[in-house]
């Protein structure tokens, strides 16, 4: 069964930084590209940073180049979202996701969630 549980989300002000984790199970873990996304209130969720499956290639919303990192360890299992100079703009619940296809159907796993909230 997969599973991913995201963690480190917080209240924090503007210019600080959180360190986002997402604990994967139940699946090769190293043999699937991952993501971050984040929804805010009243708008669409949007992808903000991914990472291949070896860690080699990464990519990122404009919205957060040069801010944010995404890592991860394929012999821990985990996924982070290193998160720098935050802005108010960066609120949203952040989720943790993996899109895997087998016998011709895609499979899209969310975890639960993790609140990050920029504020004063």
């Amino acid at each position: 069964q997969v599973q991913l549980v995201e963690s480190g989300g917080g209240l924090v002000q503007p210019g600080g930084s959180l360190r986002l984790s997402c604990a994967a199970s139940g699946f090769t873990f190293s043999s699937y590209a991952m993501k971050w996304y984040r929804q805010a209130p009243g708008k669409e969720r949007e992808l903000v940073a991914s990472i291949t499956r070896a860690g080699g290639r990464r990519n990122y919303a404009d919205s957060v180049k040069g801010r944010f990192t995404i890592s991860r360890d394929n012999n821990k299992n985990t996924v982070d979202l290193q998160m720098n100079s935050l802005k108010p703009e960066d609120t949203a619940v952040y989720y943790c996701n993996t899109l895997m296809v087998s016998l011709g159907r895609t499979y899209d796993y969310w975890g639960q969630g993790t609140q990050v909230t920029v504020s004063s």
